[in-house]
């Protein structure tokens, strides 16, 4: 059997739905081929389960500092298999939503292995047998794996994020190699839970991505939470044991090799892009270096026909990324003439305590550019809205150029950090200034006058500090 269809997704997850959406309503014939699940790995294994357990450790701390909010509070525990019935219904919600959201839209799903004999045919493999659909376009959207260690493999008590999220009970002790993203919101929520957490990191600091007065600042304060976060350590991968109860290893830290034991590690060193067994040769679509798909900034492949969108080609590897250059992608093959995508207006969030928010260039990137450097910062201690929630730690940084008056990157370490980015975002998509956000009026007391002031800052005006 053989059916025809105007567009094919290769992948259902956070952007191969979105586009069969954005498709659907662009008046296309369109057809998602998923071998899992719709919402893939950000809604069943990773954004949202994690994000549900990390609310979860967020409150616990806020419980067992009671005292603090003027509140006697019982001691408080993590019932965690009630914990894991509510992330389950959450992202059962969800993925309910999206079929719903297929059906609406008319959108075939086709349950199954996809597995590309050209560019523009996919056969589907699935335990009642194979069918083989054509699509006049395609956009493949197959996303990624966790990395693993060379030689050190995924097992019981090695986990990948994956591994993580099936545990049935809170670790009393882990090992955690990786300060990205990942890693630094576990070792946040497992800390919060009483799980005694060591952070290891080679880079010289913390989420080594982001600007570079982040990383450190969330070392501090992990630090002084009781997280042992460590950066510049050197893991040696052959001192790596586990048995049935435990996992041992070896890093050297400031010169000195120190030994670690731990109920589990947890490898959190990126994620590669899930190209292997695809079909990908029998189409024209080129790797990159990286083993990622060369795209241009439309998410066109040099394949006529063929887009690529999400983790397989690399850049910022998140959920709404990928969502945005599935719309491209799709907007692209109906002959709109979508905007290309832009790194520089795509916004970052970290969502460990305190969480990290960022968008465009850091300051050492800015300077590196050749740009002439304004920067404003803001401290959340400052902010009444921040003292009151008892969260004082962190800042809001604003990098300019001096020259020019553009901002070219916001980047905020302090509470709810993940929401404040987005007008920062916004700004940098309006190419708004300094002073438009600086005088644009924030409600008093909120979190977002931070936004303002760090604003105002970069032109030596702010009004708080």
């Amino acid at each position: 059997m053989s059916d025809t269809f105007d567009m094919v997704l290769l992948g259902g997850g956070s952007g191969g739905y979105v586009a069969a959406v954005r498709a659907a309503q662009l008046g296309m014939k369109t057809a998602v081929v998923e071998e899992e699940k719709l919402g893939g790995t950000c809604l069943h294994r990773g954004c949202i389960p994690t994000k549900v357990l990390l609310r979860t450790a967020e409150l616990m701390a806020a419980v067992q500092d009671g005292a603090a909010y003027g509140m006697k509070i019982p001691q408080a525990a993590v019932d965690y298999p009630a914990l894991i019935q509510r992330k389950t219904k959450i992202v059962d919600q969800l993925h309910r939503g999206i079929q719903f959201l297929m059906k609406k839209n008319a959108v075939t799903v086709l349950n199954g292995r996809g597995r590309l004999r050209d560019a523009h045919t996919v056969e589907v493999m699935s335990a009642h047998g194979s069918q083989t659909i054509q699509g006049k376009n395609l956009v493949i959207a197959t996303g990624s794996t966790a990395r693993s260690l060379p030689g050190v493999p995924f097992g019981p008590r090695v986990l990948s994020s994956d591994g993580a999220l099936e545990l049935t009970a809170v670790p009393q002790s882990i090992v955690i190699i990786g300060a990205g993203a990942v890693g630094c919101e576990f070792a946040s929520l497992y800390h919060d839970f009483g799980t005694r957490v060591t952070l290891l990191e080679a880079a010289p600091t913390l989420l080594p991505l982001e600007d570079q007065e982040i990383g450190p600042e969330l070392g501090r304060i992990f630090t002084r939470r009781g997280i042992a976060a460590h950066a510049g350590a050197r893991v040696d991968l052959g001192s790596i044991r586990t048995t049935d109860a435990s996992v041992t290893l070896e890093a050297e830290i400031q010169g000195k090799v120190t030994r670690f034991e731990a109920d589990y590690l947890l490898v959190a060193v990126g994620r590669a892009p899930r190209v292997e067994d695809v079909g990908l040769e029998t189409t024209g679509v080129k790797l990159g270096p990286a083993g990622t798909i060369q795209v241009d900034a439309r998410q066109r492949t040099g394949v006529e026909g063929v887009w690529a969108i999400g983790d397989v080609v690399g850049g910022y590897q998140l959920a709404h990324v990928a969502a945005h250059e599935g719309v491209t992608a799709v907007e692209d093959a109906a002959g709109i003439a979508p905007d290309p995508m832009d790194p520089n207006v795509e916004p970052r969030a970290t969502y460990c305590r305190p969480e990290v928010g960022s968008v465009g260039l850091s300051e050492k990137d800015a300077r590196a550019q050749g740009h002439e450097v304004s920067v404003g910062k803001f401290p959340f201690r400052a902010n009444g809205r921040a003292l009151i929630h008892g969260d004082p730690d962190g800042f809001v940084k604003v990098v300019a150029d001096a020259r020019t008056n553009d901002i070219l990157g916001v980047h905020i370490l302090g509470p709810s950090a993940a929401d404040l980015i987005a007008e920062a975002t916004l700004a940098k998509f309006l190419d708004a200034t300094p002073l438009e956000v600086g005088h644009t009026i924030h409600p008093h007391p909120t979190l977002t006058e931070t936004v303002g002031e760090a604003a105002l800052g970069a032109l030596g005006i702010a009004l708080n500090i």
